[in-house]
């Protein structure tokens, strides 16, 4: 990868933040919008697979006292 110069450097930042300065405050709601549902989405999916987990463990203890 080559290196950026300082003069690419302030092209991009100068882009980032013409293209933030440039969203409404409706914009920046459904993007807050959006990451809000992705982490809840991610959590859940974290705490979903321990709880299955879980659910495993105490099912094969329950069935080994059966057997």
């Amino acid at each position: 990868m080559t290196q950026v110069s300082a003069p690419e450097a302030g092209s991009y930042a100068g882009a980032i933040v013409a293209i933030v300065a440039s969203l409404t405050l409706t914009q920046w709601g459904v993007i807050a919008g959006i990451v809000t549902a992705l982490v809840t989405c991610a959590a859940n999916l974290f705490y979903m697979a321990r709880k299955d987990r879980r659910e495993e463990r105490a099912l094969a203890a329950q069935l080994g006292e059966r057997a």
